[in-house]
This record gives structure tokens, sequence and C-alpha cells, in this order.
């Protein structure tokens, strides 16, 4: 039987079949494989009796794409939420967003919420003139006054959708206004820390237009998104403006450039097609993968392979830690002393 999960919590998987909703458990295998199910994942279940709604998970099928925080898996589209106000526009967060967007091969679209406040249209200028050279898809909604609703609806149709955002910036309320009764929990910014407070807790796909096949995945707000798993020289690729300028006046004079100080840099040479924003962003991604490439070059990062491939399929292997010496071979190396 298969099925495609739509919702995980506290070790369940609850996953849409032909047959209804079942609450799974993984297989032992599984884990010691160290496989990672994400919603969003398609499965084949193994059902605990005929009568049950229970079931194991023993394969995960191959996936299209996947993001690993928020994890989710097999997305047609990706909708960046941040707000205008309350909370700031965080612009170093926006570009993170982008960023990873960019490495997991998605394309975004950037919704920014809250436009029913007074006093914006500086801040909505700034974003017009950074990232519509960029080619983003830009939207200006309001959840509270239904501003924007019918083009955000457009975006979803026959789709599944993630919505990503730091905690406070709307994405609960526009699911709301995109589908009246499903009433998720909202909050307002917090006034002592002027940041929002987490209200979804786990991510979750939900169903909103059966006819046509629309899913919105509501994730919790991620603010500890780091460039902690790339080398130094990969995140120029996650910059379009970058690319864009390597592409017309070719490549730096030293080939390891990143385009900090180093001289003859062609990056460095055109500053004034890059937004200030997105260099300091830049700037600061850089430092973290020089954090991560100093880790692994002092301290090394190598372990034991979970698994190994023989006669086409993948065998779980014991750990080196957990392998016992069975008696036949102990007497053999007795034998041997002797």
């Amino acid at each position: 039987m298969k099925g495609h999960i739509f919702k995980i919590h506290s070790d369940f998987y609850y996953t849409n079949t032909e047959k209804g909703v079942f609450e799974c458990k993984i297989r032992e295998i599984l884990k010691k494989q160290k496989k990672q199910i994400f919603v969003g994942d398609f499965v084949e279940l193994e059902q605990i009796n005929t009568d049950s709604k229970q079931a194991f998970i023993k394969k995960i099928l191959d996936r299209k794409n996947f993001i690993p925080r928020p994890k989710v898996a097999n997305i047609d589209l990706v909708i960046i939420v941040s707000a205008l106000k309350e909370p700031d526009l965080d612009f170093e967060q926006l570009n993170r967003y982008l960023s990873f967007c960019e490495y997991y091969n998605l394309s975004p679209v950037l919704c920014f919420n809250k436009n029913d406040l007074k006093g914006e249209e500086e801040i909505i200028e700034e974003i017009k003139k950074v990232y519509t050279p960029l080619k983003y898809k830009i939207l200006f909604t309001s959840a509270l006054e239904g501003n924007g609703i019918d083009e955000f609806k457009k975006l979803l149709k026959g789709k599944t959708t993630v919505l990503c955002g730091s905690s406070g910036v709307g994405k609960s309320s526009l699911i709301n206004a995109v589908k009246p009764g499903l009433n998720l929990k909202t909050k307002s910014v917090s006034e002592k820390t002027e940041r929002g407070t987490h209200t979804t807790r786990h991510c979750e796909i939900i169903e909103f237009d059966e006819k046509n096949h629309s899913k919105i995945v509501d994730t919790p707000g991620f603010s500890q998104l780091k460039f902690d798993f790339l080398m130094p020289a990969k995140v120029t690729e996650l910059f379009r403006e970058f690319v864009k300028i390597k592409e017309k006046y070719g490549e730096c004079k030293f080939s390891d450039c990143l385009h900090e100080t180093e001289s003859g840099c062609i990056i460095n040479a055109h500053m004034d097609k890059i937004a200030s924003s997105r260099y300091e962003s830049y700037l600061q991604f850089v430092k973290e993968a020089k954090d991560y490439k100093k880790q692994i070059t002092y301290n090394g990062k190598k372990s034991e392979s979970s698994s190994k491939f023989v006669n086409n399929k993948h065998v779980t292997k014991i750990s080196s830690k957990k392998r016992v010496i069975s008696r036949k071979k102990s007497n053999q190396n007795i034998d041997k002393e002797f």
C-alpha cells in the first residue's frame, strides 16, 4: 500500500492512502539506515492488520526535491512570507531563504504580508529596487483586509506549496484567508521582543482545494538557518546578481576569490550593481561557510556508513562498535594463540 505523509508529530507519521488516513511508525531497519522521512514523502506501507488504521513505513519512494529545514519533500512552489512591519523586515533573513532556495534549485515567490499597516511606502520601494532586477516574483498581501489574496490563491492552484518565513509574519493568517474555516492558531507579535512567537508547532500539508489538488504546507517559523554545510566558494552561486556580473564581465583574477578585499575581483569592480543589504548578507554567509571549512579541515567529519549495497539492494550494516565476535571465531583465535 502506498501513501503520502501529510503530518509528522511525536514520532507518528500521518499518511493519506486510498484506504483513508493511517497513523504510522517507521520500521527499525530504516532507523538503522538513518533514513530521514519528510512531510510530503511518498512511502510504501505495511498494514498491521486488515481492521487497523495503523501501519509501518517500510520504504521511502524517490523524491522529486526536498528542503531540509523546514523538512518538506516533493514541493512545486516555495513562497517566502515576510512582514513589512511588526516584526520589521529582516533583509538578511529574507536573503537566507532565497539562497537556500537557489541551493536546492527551487524558484521562490516573495510574499510581503501586513500590507494594511501605514508608513510602509519606503520599505516597499526598497523591496522593488532590490529584488525586481533579480527576476524574483513579488506579491504584497494583507491577510487582515484581503489585499492580494486572490492573486495569492492563483499562485497556489494545482500545486503543493511551502510557506516559509520567520514566526509572526502571518503564514497561518494567510492560510486562514485562503481557506476560511480552517481556524489555524495565530498570535500577535511580542511587545517585549518585537518578534513573532511560534504558533505552528509542526509541518503539515493542508488540502484547501480538492478539485484542483491545491495544497499548502504550513511550517513553523525558522530563524537559525545557517550556511554551515558548504564551502565558501559555493556561496557566490546562490546570488543571482553575482552570477549575472560574472557572465557579463568574466571571472575574477584569482580562481578562489571570495569577493571580499581581493585584488582583481570582478564583483568588487561592479559593486554599483549590488544592493548593500545583499552584499552584507553574502559576507555573513561566507563567514559561516568559512567556519564550516575550518571545522572539517581540522576536526574531520568522517563517519562509518550505515548501509552497504549488495545484490542490487541496500543492506543495513552493523556498527563496528556493536559487532560481536562469534563463538567459532573466538575459538579460532584461541587456537592461534596456542
